[in-house]
């Protein structure tokens, strides 16, 4: 499970098509040392609130019809219903500020692998194929966490039969992981993350056109010290 997987769960679907390309797609896991942890899940579109607020008022753009505020909400719901459903998955949580047009959705798992699926299933009852796979562990033993990432090779063909307009929405669009520990990190295998001044937590960004492309892999393989 990835953010850049929960289009549809944080409403990505919906927005995207009529926005500019000012947009953040962020997810977040805090792992403790018996290997249970913390989500949040988040889309910023705040850089493109003022276009957003006035496409909200009309009924479609560029063919794409714009979803109310109360559609929003009962898809939101849904996918909060869903997880409340999902094992391991517990206090589930989900937030929209229509001022600046954020939505977040958080929760704990007892286990990272719990999350291995939701994604996939989510997008599955929503008849949307995946963009990649991933899947994440934790070694509580050898104090490892990893996550594999492979995108899906229909992915980067489906995206290029997009309209060219429909494609520079995606410009400058952004996918952001931040992966924080109780322990401070020894090494990550991803020479792409940057490790924080506290050496807690690791940070990897990229541009979404470069998942899509494939030109960039998130897998990550982050020890700790013991």
């Amino acid at each position: 499970m990835n953010l850049k997987q929960f289009y549809k769960l944080l409403l990505f679907a919906f927005l995207v098509p009529v926005l500019s390309s000012c947009f953040e797609v962020v997810e977040e896991i805090s792992m403790r040392n018996n290997g249970t942890g913390d989500v949040v899940l988040t889309i910023n579109l705040s850089q493109s609130k003022t276009k957003v607020a006035s496409v909200m008022l009309l009924d479609s753009v560029q063919g794409y019809k714009v979803p109310s505020k109360q559609k929003i909400q009962q898809e939101l719901a849904e996918a909060v219903a869903y997880l409340k459903k999902s094992e391991g998955i517990t206090n589930v949580k989900s937030s929209t500020d229509f001022n600046n047009y954020i939505a977040t959705i958080s929760f704990i798992f007892k286990d990272v692998s719990n999350i291995n699926n939701i994604t996939k299933n989510i997008l599955s009852q929503q008849k949307i194929k995946a963009t990649n796979t991933s899947s994440y562990s934790f070694n509580k033993t050898t104090k490892t966490f990893s996550r594999k990432y492979q995108a899906v090779g229909t992915a980067k063909t489906e995206f290029n039969k997009l309209k060219s307009k429909d494609k520079a929405v995606f410009n400058g669009a952004t996918y952001t992981s931040i992966y924080r520990f109780e322990s401070p990190v020894l090494s990550t295998s991803n020479p792409s993350s940057k490790l924080s001044k506290s050496s807690k937590a690791v940070m990897l960004k990229c541009n979404i056109t470069d998942l899509i492309n494939g030109k960039i892999n998130v897998s990550n393989k982050i020890q700790l010290s013991k």
